[in-house]
């Protein structure tokens, strides 16, 4: 299994799940729901007739937000 370390720089504040290994239930149940919801938002994005070069532009900007609030805060 590959290791990677910690740097002493803004990537330190970022929870590595490997960690946690193994997760709680509420966490696997928090994952489940958030998936599904995600799952069930994009096939109503696309049978509302969204482009999909759209979507999947908007799910890489939140997707870019998210990783940059956890490395900034």
């Amino acid at each position: 299994m590959r290791r990677f370390v910690a740097r002493e720089d803004s990537m330190s504040n970022v929870t590595r799940i490997r960690h946690e290994l193994p997760v709680s239930m509420d966490i696997v149940h928090a994952v489940a729901e958030f998936d599904a919801a995600l799952v069930k938002a994009i096939v109503a994005a696309k049978e509302a007739g969204l482009p999909q070069g759209l979507l999947a532009a908007i799910l890489h900007g939140h997707a870019h937000a998210e990783t940059h609030r956890m490395v900034i805060t």
